[in-house]
């Protein structure tokens, strides 16, 4: 499987703007998350289900830990 990497679309292309994080599917059930700059380094895997929840967490501005 070819995981495609995507970056959210409210990323701008320079400056602070340019710090983010990109997900992928690395395989079912299975996310990943790097850092957009530094595509060769480390990444996080995931569940699917963590992942969604991590993702709900943040929205929801309910935890300053992530």
């Amino acid at each position: 499987m070819t995981s495609v990497w995507r970056r959210s679309s409210h990323s701008g292309t320079g400056g602070s703007q340019s710090d983010c994080v990109e997900v992928a599917r690395l395989a079912p059930g299975t996310v990943g998350i790097r850092d957009s700059k530094d595509v060769a380094g480390p990444r996080i895997t995931l569940t699917t289900s963590v992942a969604r929840r991590l993702a709900e967490v943040i929205r929801a501005g309910g935890d300053d830990r992530f």
